[in-house]
């Protein structure tokens, strides 16, 4: 079902959303506002573990906090099951300071620092993925002077292309992540990390991309991944105990989009790994993977206040909201697609089509570019869906905005998870040399 048609219309002639009315939650938080369905989010989750246990495949579901790093989606994940990914310190930090099992948490990163890396192993994190050759010898020293083994995962590049935005596509040859399986390079990090007396090689992870819609691209990667395994098996004498495929399962954004259900992806590769690994002897093989967007990216939309309707004659509308590009970079960084409607005139026919403009400095500050809505003016209570994912994860103080409030919404209740960032917290950084202080220029 497409995340809209998901909302319902009250005696209000008011859109709900998780059974709260979208416009008095704009009354009530204030917008910008990001809003997510609780019970959206447990019920992925509970499809993904669901797969493992219909497949009998044994392994772990990794949340992919990339996607939304906040102490209650955390609550959330660890109360469903799943394991964490993090690529910095201050996912690290924040998973940690929510209460998550450190042991149920992977460090990623392409460029990860010496302070990370010391975080995790003190924390005694599951793994860290290795993404280059010089992290090998990082990691090991790292975990020499702390006295610990550490458990690592090598990323590697299985030369899959996935259909998706460039920026998105992390599985071919001619990318910053991981090192090449038909290159050598793989393997040869494979033998490096055998050589060092600190570290333990545990697994093999591949990511191939995001927001992919096919299912072929995840089965070959598959079955490059088991391959590379047998191979590091048979030529380093390294049984690998875990493989790992990353995420990147489409989800909805506008009606041209055409994914498969988040869990339908995963139970066809599940199903692909154990009979390639029963083929190529790699009996007790674990499998993870690691979903994000999927899991909180239908599951949240944002709330606008319409400002300025502007009418160019014989050219567009611009309908202006209090957002934009702060809170959502997505568009203006990949053209993503969107979809919106009005949340206070849910019952109005549509009209003409108007441009869904941003309150930044920026002519491309468009959140979308054509959107069919009923008449707007002032005081409008607007829904932009699918926004779950890579939103407030990317928000920024641009023209010194401050980033919205979060609230999560439950069978009619809703609570804060974020708050309003206010100016002083935007200002609680800025220091003034001490030349400064002086009047006189």
């Amino acid at each position: 079902m497409r995340p809209w048609e998901k909302t319902e219309i009250n005696e209000r002639g008011n859109m709900t959303f998780a059974g709260c009315d979208l416009v008095e939650l704009a009354k009530e938080y204030g917008t910008p506002l990001y809003v997510l369905d609780e019970q959206a989010v447990r019920k992925v989750c509970r499809g993904f573990v669901g797969c493992f246990e219909r497949t009998g495949a044994k392994g772990r579901v990794y949340y992919a906090s990339k996607a939304l790093s906040t102490a209650a989606i955390y609550k959330i994940a660890a109360q469903e099951g799943l394991g964490a990914d993090v690529v910095s310190g201050g996912e690290l930090y924040t998973a940690l300071s929510a209460g998550f099992p450190a042991e149920n948490i992977e460090l990623h990163g392409n460029n990860k620092t010496l302070p990370e890396i010391e975080m995790a192993l003190r924390a005694g994190v599951h793994a860290l993925v290795v993404d280059s050759h010089e992290e090998i010898g990082l990691i090991d020293s790292a975990a020499a002077s702390l006295g610990v083994t550490a458990c690592v995962s090598l990323r590697v590049k299985p030369g899959v292309e996935a259909h998706t935005h460039e920026y998105v596509m992390t599985g071919i040859d001619d990318c910053k992540f991981g090192l090449g399986i038909d290159d050598g390079e793989a393997l040869r990090a494979v033998r490096e990390i055998a050589s060092c007396k600190n570290l333990k090689l545990v697994g093999l992870h591949c990511h191939i991309g995001s927001q992919i819609f096919e299912l072929e691209p995840f089965l070959i990667a598959a079955d490059r991944m088991v391959e590379f395994a047998a191979s590091v098996r048979e030529t380093c004498g390294i049984a690998v105990e875990e493989i790992n495929m990353g995420g990147g399962y489409g989800i909805m954004y506008t009606e041209a989009d055409a994914p498969m259900e988040p869990y339908d992806y995963l139970e066809q590769l599940l199903t692909r790994l154990l009979a390639r690994c029963k083929e190529a002897g790699l009996d007790g093989m674990r499998f993870a993977v690691e979903p994000g967007r999927s899991i909180v990216g239908e599951a949240g939309l944002t709330l606008y206040t319409v400002g300025t309707v502007k009418h160019i004659p014989n050219v567009r509308t611009y309908v202006s909201v209090d957002g934009g590009m702060g809170d959502n970079p997505r568009q203006i960084l990949y053209g993503s697609l969107y979809t919106a409607r009005l949340a206070n005139k849910r019952n109005e026919p549509v009209g003409e089509s108007g441009a869904v403009a941003g309150r930044f400095c920026e002519s491309g500050d468009i959140l979308i570019k054509e959107a069919p809505l009923p008449r707007c003016e002032a005081g409008d209570t607007l829904a932009v869906f699918s926004t779950g994912a890579y939103n407030y994860a990317m928000a920024s103080n641009y023209n010194r905005v401050p980033i919205p409030a979060m609230v999560l919404c439950r069978e009619g209740e809703s609570a804060l998870i974020v708050r309003r960032q206010t100016y002083e917290q935007l200002v609680e950084n800025d220091l003034v040399a001490p030349w400064l202080e002086d009047d006189k220029a």
